[in-house]
């Protein structure tokens, strides 16, 4: 079929391609229809993917899509293809792994060349309109690679066939299964503690990604091992991003990451996992210090999720764009006079608790952030400054905001819904429980034939879902059963791992594909074993099982968990860094810890102890004094009595002998 000659983005779901629908370059959204243009026509596709927060995407929209010129050559040489890397994650991972596979460094927006029959042949990230930064022009480029095509077709169709054989075997293929064992977890927590940065925090060197796996693998190395140097390196790294401009002090919230290695320019897009991670764990770090700034970040970031990143029906929005005015960081930056005009005299008390800082070669405005002492002192005059932080948010309110891409992502708002259900535990907010129990309500609602979507912008949907979709919802299910004991959500998490076995499962019922079985415009089934800013997919689903199976002591599910660990560690082995969300869920098969309390609701004395104790590797469960339905069964299949209060803390298939005394329990949990 030959689809209409123009440009056929504006009925997308997807902010980002709408952002391209005036674009004059015939842009087609990832369709079988439009691959099937490409193979009727002949003619190679070119692949362009981004997403809506990517500055270096806008700017190549700028120059390039925007322009009449370089359109005209697209339109004349190739079937363009957009696609939103958020709407399509598997998409982009072939394509990026492609694009590594030549040698190539990755990075968005990702333009990538393909055959008719979408194997690629050749790529690169950003090209300027005119050749310089020692990058052709992009009009070369496209010149060139149709030169290449029509000259060189059979052997460049025998390179894109290989290079997909290649991308194939490393997202695709089985590599048996492995032991579990300890040491794995040890040696990649001892092997990314050599890479952090013991002055600045995160990984050496610029630039500074908060990169959440990682830190949860040194989290946890801490709280298994005891190993107070991870622990130290976490903690370290999350008070320096705290401090530095990547944090928003006006408004709240995390930036994508840091351009230097000093936390202080970020690309300040705001992306809706980072800020799901950043909260569990400063929530975990809250617990184990005890220090108030991790708290006051909590609530200052779960603030500006309330106040900006909710959509109507109450999930929570993937982003908030860098640029505003055609300028990036515009929103977010100060001037001293514009600071001193918004705060008159209480100006003098926010610059001895702020600094204003603008490192060589930035043009934009300074930027925000707090050196060590005052990031001390900050903690100590909250009540004295946090009046302040209003002052500025109401000035910075009647600037022209940054774009927000709405659409709801339900992988992502699953993570958010998890840390929300974690902290309100935490710190006692029930209000953030309720919120994540709203956004929760909105994604199985606006589920179809008991299908999850993947993605959703008001009435427009995207289905089908992602196994990581079902994976991150299965973790919040289990989460806010854990914060309201309300057996729904372990019904749900049932019936979503029901939903992931039937679409998602391989033959050999060793694992998952990130696409479902009846996903048939891709060109290779993928694992979704690489992490990213987020755990990967595989990672989220061993997660969700081992959390399942210890909330249900379901032995079918616990088996199901364990093949599934084995064999997705058997494919990590053969990584160095990049699946090291795989061996932290892994490390959770090895050793899942269980926590059943039987307690008065109306005067708990344990439920406390265990809420202000979080721990990623536990499953909390709370039954009432004298309840004899949802009794949990201990490991062994033992009920426990439910006629007083008690806690059994259990191991694996061992537990300790019940605790009665909050003191004792508050010992037992604590890692000293």
């Amino acid at each position: 079929m030959t689809l209409p000659a123009r440009n056929l983005l504006a009925e997308e779901a997807s902010p980002y391609l709408q952002q391209h629908s005036d674009n004059p370059v015939h842009w087609r959204a990832w369709s079988p229809a439009a691959l099937a243009e490409a193979k009727e026509s002949g003619r190679p596709i070119l692949l362009s993917i981004g997403y809506a927060a990517c500055h270096w995407c806008h700017v190549m929209a700028h120059e390039s899509f925007e322009n009449d010129t370089v359109a005209a050559v697209m339109n004349r040489l190739f079937v363009n293809i957009k696609v939103d890397r958020e709407e399509r994650p598997d998409i982009d991972q072939i394509y990026m792994a492609a694009l590594h596979a030549m040698g190539e460094q990755g990075g968005w927006p990702l333009t990538m060349f393909l055959t008719p029959d979408g194997k690629p042949f050749w790529g690169g990230t950003y090209f300027p309109r005119e050749a310089r930064y020692g990058r052709p022009g992009f009009i070369q480029v496209l010149e060139a690679v149709d030169k290449a095509w029509r000259e060189k077709q059979q052997s460049l169709a025998e390179s894109a066939d290989g290079l997909t054989a290649h991308v194939e075997q490393r997202l695709a293929g089985a590599k048996g299964k492995a032991v579990l064992d300890r040491d794995t977890l040890a040696d990649l927590a001892g092997r990314i503690d050599g890479m952090i940065d013991r002055d600045l925090g995160g990984l050496s060197g610029a630039p500074k990604f908060p990169n959440a796996p990682f830190m949860h693998s040194l989290w946890l190395s801490w709280l298994r091992d005891g190993q107070t140097a991870h622990r130290d390196a976490v903690l370290l790294s999350l008070e320096k991003m705290l401090a530095g401009g990547i944090y928003d002090h006006v408004g709240g919230g995390l930036s994508r990451y840091s351009t230097d290695a000093e936390w202080l320019v970020p690309h300040f897009e705001k992306m809706l996992y980072d800020n799901a991670q950043l909260v569990r764990m400063c929530n975990w770090a809250f617990a184990a210090t005890g220090n108030d700034l991790f708290r006051i970040r909590i609530e200052e970031t779960v603030a500006w999720l309330l106040r900006e990143m909710r959509v109507d029906g109450g999930a929570f929005a993937a982003s908030l764009d860098a640029d505003s005015e055609g300028e990036e960081g515009l929103f977010y930056t100060w001037r001293q006079e514009e600071v001193e005009v918004a705060l008159g005299d209480d100006a003098t008390s926010f610059f001895r608790h702020f600094e204003l800082a603008a490192p060589h070669g930035w043009e934009g405005k300074p930027i925000i952030r707090q050196s060590e002492a005052q990031q001390r002192q900050g903690v100590a005059d909250y009540a004295e400054i946090a009046p302040l932080k209003a002052k500025l948010l109401a000035a910075r309110e009647k600037r022209i905001r940054p774009g927000r891409d709405s659409k709801a992502l339900t992988d992502w708002n699953g993570l958010m819904i998890a840390a929300l259900a974690e902290a309100g535990r935490s710190l006692a907010r029930p209000d953030w429980i309720e919120a994540a129990a709203k956004a929760f309500a909105h994604i199985v609602a606006a589920g179809k034939d008991d299908r999850l979507p993947h993605s959703m912008l008001g009435a427009k949907k995207l289905f089908p879902a992602l196994s990581s979709d079902y994976a991150a919802m299965t973790n919040a299910a289990v989460a806010l059963f854990e914060a309201t004991g309300d057996p729904a959500y372990s019904d749900h998490a049932k019936r979503f791992i029901d939903q992931l076995d039937r679409w998602y499962q391989d033959s050999e019922k060793t694992g998952y594909y990130l696409t479902a079985s009846d996903s048939g415009d891709v060109l290779i089934r993928i694992r979704g074993d690489v992490d990213e800013a987020i755990p990967s997919a595989t990672s989220q689903i061993i997660e969700a099982l081992v959390g399942l199976s210890s909330l249900t002591g379901d032995p079918d599910l616990w088996e199901k968990a364990w093949t599934t660990a084995e064999h997705a560690m058997g494919r990590a082995t053969q990584q160095a860094y990049g699946q090291a969300g795989i061996v932290n869920a892994c490390a959770l098969a090895l050793e899942p810890l269980k926590l059943v309390i039987i307690d008065k609701p109306d005067s708990s004395s344990l439920v406390p102890v265990a809420n202000r104790n979080p721990d990623p590797r536990r499953i909390d469960i709370v039954v009432p004094v004298g309840a004899e339905t949802n009794r949990p069964l201990l490991p062994g299949g033992v009920l426990p009595p439910t006629d007083r209060p008690g806690a059994w803390f259990c191991t694996g298939q061992a537990c300790l002998p019940v605790v009665t005394d909050s003191a004792e329990l508050e010992k037992l949990l604590r890692r000293g």
